[in-house]
């Protein structure tokens, strides 16, 4: 199955991740729906083809050793707004 790819960056002390950009990964598969290689016309209503995606997969491409802004601007993930 197709499936798309997330690329951005991983905040290391908090696990966040935030996404900058994402592509299609195509499985090349003529049976599915999402493959440029698939095997019938626009509009395919055919219970042998593959409807869904898989979930996406996120690909750090940038990983900061530190906390994301969101989790700084609460306080650097202390008190009662913590960040997990």
């Amino acid at each position: 199955m197709c499936y798309n790819v997330i690329d951005g960056k991983l905040h290391l002390l908090c696990q966040h991740f935030i996404p900058m950009s994402t592509r299609q990964q195509d499985c090349l598969r003529p049976n599915c729906l999402f493959s440029r290689n698939h095997a019938h016309p626009v509009g395919c209503r055919s219970s042998s083809c593959t409807r869904m995606m898989q979930p996406p997969q996120r690909n750090p491409i940038r990983i900061h050793e530190s906390l994301c802004a969101d989790c700084i601007m609460r306080g650097e993930g202390r008190g009662v707004l913590k960040c997990s």
